[in-house]
């Protein structure tokens, strides 16, 4: 299957990416610059794609971004830290945003004969993310056939979407993902804050799989006391 990948840089799309290379034909990986508080994520992505040997399409969305205010990410708010399920971390919300870009990736995938695009969203996105849930990818992959019925068939590959973020650790360590080279950090500094919501279900994801974790954080020891203060909410 000819599939194309969604790659932000961060750990689950690497390392989808790399479980596409080792069980498809992964033909090139497509990143989104919305405006985002950091691009610094794009830049692991672009490695990605140069060390899987495939095409990089990095789809400037900036004007679209500047638009979809309200969110930490593209607005000058601060990234809460805490667990990644914690309801202050419904800022981090873009409006939209999967929606569009795979919209994007569909047009993409049907210009260029690929025959599916695969994104990570996974099982702990479905809490503050309502484009990630399985609701939604369903009823997605429906409108698109109809989108581009009688010109192309492309179908959703969401091989994550009813599974955990320690499940994506467990497959990206199986098919070889270099995760120090991903980016997951919202804050975008030298190191990975260690604090927010993405860090802290990073730090979580690698110790409920097993898994040694390479990533450097500024707040190494953070993550427990979110996880700690989640559970007695």
């Amino acid at each position: 299957m000819k599939t194309i990948v969604i790659c932000s840089g961060g750990l689950d799309s690497v390392s989808l990416a790399h479980m596409v290379a080792a069980r498809h034909d992964l033909t090139r990986l497509v990143s989104f610059d919305y405006g985002q508080r950091h691009a610094k994520e794009l830049d692991f992505a672009k490695a990605a794609a140069e060390r899987l040997g495939v095409p990089f399409h990095r789809i400037d969305m900036r004007t679209i971004g500047a638009a979809l205010t309200g969110s930490a990410l593209t607005s000058d708010i601060d990234v809460p830290d805490g667990h990644y399920a914690e309801e202050t971390m419904r800022i981090t919300v873009v409006p939209n945003r999967n929606a569009i870009m795979l919209a994007i990736a569909f047009g993409v995938a049907a210009a260029n004969g690929d025959e599916a695009v695969a994104t990570a969203v996974h099982g702990g996105d479905h809490f503050i993310y309502p484009d990630c849930r399985p609701g939604f990818t369903r009823a997605f992959e429906t409108m698109q056939r109809h989108a581009l019925d009688g010109y192309a068939d492309v179908s959703l590959y969401t091989p994550f979407v009813e599974r955990t973020k320690a499940d994506i650790v467990t497959e990206g360590a199986k098919h070889g993902t270099p995760f120090a080279q991903t980016w997951s950090c919202y804050k975008g500094g030298e190191t990975h804050c260690g604090r927010c919501g993405t860090c802290v279900e990073r730090r979580e994801a690698f110790h409920l799989a097993g898994v040694a974790d390479p990533t450097i954080y500024a707040d190494p020891d953070f993550w427990q006391q979110a996880i700690a203060a989640r559970e007695e909410a």
